[in-house]
């Protein structure tokens, strides 16, 4: 174990580096997830129209491919460290102590949700229960059981690093991909629409996306949909924590492979998600949705579709810990966090509530992205000084962590929709890191030198 070295705490070598073939396959792996199932799912029970959906989520998406390519990859090609390991030079070890512990928090409840999903498809074949939508604490101890074993199995991957993660997903995701495109088209008969489709948008309005939510749901509309598209993985193209996969790749513009994950998986593998559930009656169960849809490829699709996801993000989470306990091992660090993610997953209620958690833990990490953005590129040409912890020593960057906390109670008492806060937030860390760190311009035979430093 201890010889899966992933340049945790340096610069990736050139000769790791990676072509663009290996970040499209692993996209596509991550983001045709189990948790598609949920989320396709629920826009349904939100009430969503189908032209909301569909031009909704182009936009969105495409959105969140920008992030990517123009935002998380640059700064991860020219240095060629993860964001935790960053964040500690210009931050201090204390601050992104802290940072990685919510990092470490959030990406364990999302592989702990894609774990749930997943258990769902394995619960059907032993006839064990699936939660209510209304449950909060496990339905049952065999439930529990069987979510907690397959944590520990998905756990596995995610210690053998990045290069079999890319492996793994190159093999499974173009499967798993047919499974929920088939699953949606064998699910269409069921709901009225024709063999040459011709009647389709009709039943998409009146049977599927009829913009009338479900009971206790919140009624949710085109900008609710833009916005989720393109902050469903906010923590991971604004926020940054992708520089962790894009540290390995040869350009900058390798952020275009996103398309992958965000148009084979996430527009379509929400609208095949939608019908599906339409196809059971509304009713939030994956594992019924699959199996009915698809039989046991759908079962086998599932599960795999939450390995395929679950891999990266506990990848994430070791990577994320590594800075808190310096003198273990990454595998070890994993191991430890995929228990947690385990129990994490026994809850149903972090799945169920799954796009609000997007939402929250995307707006608590934001900021961070923020000031590396600032950092890296406007604090140089400013004249500021730039790692500022590592030069003086410190243990926190008081104008990140300042910045960090004003965004986030900023964003807490925001009177607009949770979905739409993040955006402002983000603008407000920026301006607000900058002007804190105003205080600290060098003399201008400094900044000169930098400006040059930094076009070079």
């Amino acid at each position: 174990m201890d010889q899966l070295y992933e340049f945790d705490r340096e610069p990736v070598a050139a000769s790791q580096l990676q072509g663009a073939r290996r970040f499209a396959a692993l996209f596509a792996g991550e983001h045709v997830a189990a948790t598609e199932f949920v989320i396709g799912a629920f826009f349904v029970l939100h009430g969503v129209s189908a032209y909301d959906l569909f031009v909704g989520l182009l936009i969105g998406n495409f959105f969140a491919v920008l992030s990517w390519t123009f935002l998380c990859a640059p700064i991860a090609v020219r240095t060629r460290l993860t964001l935790y390991w960053y964040l500690r030079k210009s931050s201090g070890p204390g601050l992104t102590a802290i940072y990685n512990f919510a990092n470490a928090v959030f990406f364990s409840v999302i592989a702990g949700a894609m774990v749930s999903v997943s258990s769902t498809a394995v619960a059907l074949l032993f006839g064990i229960p699936a939660p209510a939508l209304s449950d909060v604490y496990p339905s049952n101890l065999a439930w529990a059981a069987l979510t907690f074993c397959i944590g520990l199995v998905y756990t596995f991957l995610a210690i053998l690093g990045f290069e079999k993660l890319s492996d793994f997903a190159t093999i499974c995701s173009p499967w798993i991909f047919v499974v929920f495109v088939a699953g949606a088209v064998a699910t269409l008969p069921r709901l009225g629409v024709l063999p040459d489709l011709s009647n389709f948008w009709d039943v998409a309005q009146n049977r599927i996306w009829t913009g009338v939510p479900a009971a206790g749901q919140e009624k949710y509309g085109f900008w609710q949909v833009v916005f989720f598209g393109w902050f469903c993985n906010l923590a991971m193209h604004v926020g940054l924590s992708d520089m962790a996969l894009f540290r390995y790749a040869r350009r900058w513009y390798y952020g275009l492979t996103s398309l992958t994950g965000m148009y084979l998986g996430h527009f379509l593998c929400w609208i095949s998600s939608g019908i599906m559930v339409a196809g059971v009656d509304r009713a939030m169960d994956p594992g019924r949705m699959a199996y009915t849809a698809a039989g046991v490829a759908g079962i086998a699709g599932l599960v795999l579709a939450g390995w395929t996801t679950a891999n990266p993000t506990m990848y994430r989470v070791g990577l994320a810990l590594q800075t808190i306990t310096p003198g273990w091992p990454r595998w070890k660090v994993t191991l430890v966090a995929g228990l947690v993610m385990s129990g994490i997953s026994c809850f149903p209620v972090f799945f169920l509530r799954l796009l609000d958690n997007l939402a929250v833990f995307g707006i608590i990490l934001m900021p961070i992205g923020a000031i590396v953005f600032a950092e890296h590129w406007l604090v140089p040409r400013l004249g500021l000084i730039q790692y500022r912890a590592e030069r003086t020593g410190s243990v926190f960057n008081w104008q990140a962590l300042t910045a960090w906390v004003a965004t986030l109670l900023f964003c807490y008492w925001m009177p607009i929709h949770l979905f739409y806060r993040w955006l402002p937030g983000y603008c407000l860390a920026l301006v607000l890191y900058i002007l804190l760190s105003l205080p600290g311009r060098r003399s201008a035979r400094e900044r000169s030198s930098v400006r040059e430093a930094v076009v070079q």
